[in-house]
């Protein structure tokens, strides 16, 4: 709906460099719902029984996925012709040719399946984990593998709690419903079951699918509400209720990393992030890795297995990697390390974002689906009617400064060290004061 009587006024009244801009939105919005990147590599739920089945017998047999590239030369262009008339000028103008851009490379990923240049589109999109921001000093996969460091600090291994997973699908939808339906008041996202799906959830604007066969624990129930319905169908459905701006609401590529980040972050404000889903999503970064670098399907599924992961959770974790790829290794689909790397972005915008008091940009990473960037580009349009403010907030965000607490708490923590002492220390630090204030004590009879 871009215009009614009742309504506000017409942006483009105010800015007529607007309206060739809210025209070519539109087209692209169109355009870049056809693109289905996820339900287009992914893999038969069968290959998983034949793999497991084989492995279990002793006698391993490299999965053989579907490697047939799709065909979108049309679209790809419709999409040129769309960057053509841009202007870049225009900050809406500049946002348009970016989300334009993540289309037309996500097209160009899904016709080149199977090939190195697979792997090079899903860089662009996704990341890399030897990616090197200018301004830091570690590299994505060097802070994953930080992040194991430090949770191996907190924890023996050997006390790592066993999480059962014991709950059928139809009873957790069950359970699901009950958390979301109440929030999504004017908007119902329907619960469903699918036996197809290659994850244990997806969400959209309207629905949340679960795997049929999957069995949940009772920590998967907050992740899921706080990662995939108060992030990513929260941001699916404000964006669709925006009133001028449809790309808002249709996800483009380049936003994966902020949602993937901000889901995750959520997990971790919330306190709905357990340690053993931590190491997962880290460990996903080294193994991606790995197979950037030549390991194969069946190593990489030993090196989950070697870090703890069930037979399943190995096949499953493996096969994110290499869907779309070649199981031989080098041509991988990168989208696993936009969790840690988005949730090191993320984190650092928000602390900037509040340093610099600029905490209501935030706002604005609910309004639709958008990169940490558009943060800044479309800020100047918040308060002009262009971009509506969100119709559902995640409870965590409506009060930023509990937020802020809670990183100012979180960084001051590092600055303690836990490998360099013992639980025993804290006895023998109390004894230490006493020896050396013995002025303090009573003198001796």
């Amino acid at each position: 709906m871009h215009a009614v009587e009742s309504g506000p006024a017409h942006p483009a009244s105010a800015d007529p460099a607007l309206a060739p801009l809210l025209e070519l939105d539109a087209r692209l919005a169109k355009i870049g719902g056809r693109i289905r990147i996820l339900s287009g590599l992914a893999w038969p739920v069968e290959m998983e029984a034949r793999f497991l089945e084989r492995w279990r017998a002793g006698q391993p047999e490299m999965p053989r996925p579907p490697t047939q590239a799709e065909d979108h030369a049309t679209t790809i262009e419709a999409l040129d012709d769309i960057m053509r008339r841009i202007d870049r000028g225009h900050p809406i103008g500049d946002w348009l040719y970016k989300t334009a851009w993540s289309y037309r490379v996500a097209a160009l990923m899904l016709s080149s399946i199977g090939t190195p240049r697979f792997t090079e589109c899903s860089a662009l999109l996704y990341g890399h984990p030897t990616t090197h921001y200018r301004s830091q000093d570690t590299t994505i996969a060097q802070s994953a593998a930080h992040m194991l460091a430090i949770t191996d600090q907190l924890i023996d291994a050997r006390y790592v709690p066993e999480v059962p997973y014991d709950i059928p699908a139809p009873l957790f939808a069950d359970r699901l419903r009950a958390r979301i339906e109440p929030f999504f008041g004017d908007d119902p996202v329907k619960v469903t079951l699918d036996p197809q799906l290659a994850s244990k959830a997806a969400a959209g604007s309207k629905a949340i699918r679960i795997r049929a066969d999957a069995l949940f624990s009772e920590l998967d129930l907050d992740q899921l509400v706080e990662h995939e319905a108060f992030i990513h169908s929260l941001t699916m459905l404000n964006g669709k209720r925006q009133p001028w701006l449809r790309c808002l609401g249709t996800g483009s590529p380049r936003t994966t990393r902020t949602q993937e980040g901000l889901a995750t972050f959520a997990e971790i404000i919330t306190g709905a992030m357990d340690i053993n889903r931590l190491r997962r999503l880290a460990l996903r970064v080294l193994r991606l890795q790995e197979a950037l670098e030549g390991a194969d399907f069946i190593e990489v599924f030993r090196a989950f297995l070697a870090a703890g992961q069930s037979e399943v959770d190995a096949y499953r974790s493996a096969a994110r990697i290499f869907r779309g790829g070649d199981v031989h290794g080098r041509v991988c689909f990168t989208k696993d390390g936009a969790y840690v790397e988005g949730l090191l972005l993320v984190t650092a915008f928000i602390k900037r974002a509040l340093h610099e008091n600029r905490g209501d940009t935030l706002r604005l990473l609910f309004c639709g689906r958008v990169a940490l960037g558009d943060l800044v580009t479309l800020a100047a349009y918040r308060d002009s009617g262009l971009i509506a403010a969100p119709h559902y907030v995640p409870p965590w965000a409506r009060h930023l400064e509990r937020v802020l607490a809670t990183l100012a708490f979180s960084t001051a923590a590092q600055s303690l060290r836990l490998d360099s002492f013992e639980l025993q220390r804290f006895t023998e630090y109390e004894d230490e004061v006493l020896e050396a204030a013995d002025w303090s004590r009573p003198a001796a009879p």
